[in-house]
């Protein structure tokens, strides 16, 4: 693809620096892959229009600048060890050095999109926002007035949908789309962000570690409360009060990890979870098929399709 070629060009330029330690340190992340979903999307929004032009390739390095300086925070936030296959920065460079170079690659995302104009400045900007918000209110549990599934799927919006919807923006709009598809399309991104991480969170309890590389009952260990987990404690019968008992918080022991994980496979919480899954999918669907019909949009009926067929 064109558009992914002068796409990684581009990355590499704007992510290189004099100093060499800070040029490795920067491109340690991007050097090592990774799906390139967002610039991709961004990419694809563009066919909506006109197509892909050089403010639809600086719009899609500043969308993948701003994932992968998130990158550089979470793996210090979640001390984690690896990322994409390889060595996470924090472990080979520091913390302290990690956040620092999210913050220069969250700089410099922020330095490319200036030359797109000043909308583009305050779309980059809410999104920022939005990035940071989710993962403040991930990190607390909800108040007693509030609904911790509408809190939950908040933060999953905040943190996941709304860089991926700002992709579709960037890329719909630079791209020259009509009003009504710029909007179509962006409303769909964020509904595909949400259904990745629904159906990542179905798939850490339905996984088989054989086959998809991911250990089930990660979120479980962390404690983290995903759809399904609080679907299950919000149950009122009997019969689940030792799953409720193993889903009150962490859990530390590999046996009680794995007695939770067979507990939830089999519970009514997992089909509820792949229901409102399913639901937001067909969202995003209606969403562009109130676009119109051709070759990108079914592109991107696949691209949601692939995403919600993970967890199936």
């Amino acid at each position: 693809m064109v558009g992914m070629a002068k796409f990684d060009l581009r990355l590499c330029e704007v992510i290189d620096h004099e100093d060499e330690f800070i040029a490795e340190a920067a491109g340690h992340l991007a050097a090592a892959g990774g799906k390139r979903f967002r610039p991709l999307l961004t990419l694809l929004a563009a066919e909506l229009g006109e197509g892909i032009n050089d403010q639809v390739v600086d719009a899609a390095v500043g969308v993948e600048l701003t994932h992968l300086a998130s990158l550089y925070h979470d793996d210090v936030m979640d001390e984690a060890e690896l990322r994409r296959g390889v060595q996470s920065a924090n472990v080979r460079y520091g913390n302290a050095v990690s956040i620092l170079v999210g913050d220069l690659l969250f700089g410099t995302a922020s330095s490319v999109i200036a030359d797109l104009g000043p909308e583009a400045v305050k779309v980059q900007a809410a999104t920022f926002v939005r990035l940071c918000s989710g993962q403040i209110r991930d990190e607390r549990t909800p108040g007693v007035d509030v609904d911790p599934i509408d809190y939950y799927l908040g933060v999953l919006a905040d943190k996941t949908g709304s860089l991926i919807s700002t992709a579709a923006w960037y890329g719909s709009t630079f791209g020259g789309a009509s009003p009504e598809a710029v909007a179509a399309v962006t409303e769909y991104a964020e509904k595909v962000g949400m259904v990745f991480q629904l159906a990542d969170d179905l798939l850490d309890i339905s996984s088989d570690a054989d086959v998809s590389g991911k250990t089930p009952g990660t979120d479980l260990r962390e404690g983290k409360a995903t759809l399904p987990v609080l679907l299950a404690r919000a149950s009122s019968d009997p019969a689940d009060a030792r799953l409720q008992e193993l889903l009150a918080g962490p859990i530390a022991d590999a046996d009680e990890v794995a007695e939770a994980v067979t507990l939830l496979r089999a519970h009514d919480a997992m089909d509820a979870a792949q229901a409102h899954t399913d639901q937001v999918a067909d969202e995003a669907r209606a969403l562009l098929a109130s676009i119109g019909e051709g070759p990108v949009i079914d592109a991107l009926v696949a691209l949601v399709d692939g995403v919600a067929s993970r967890s199936a």
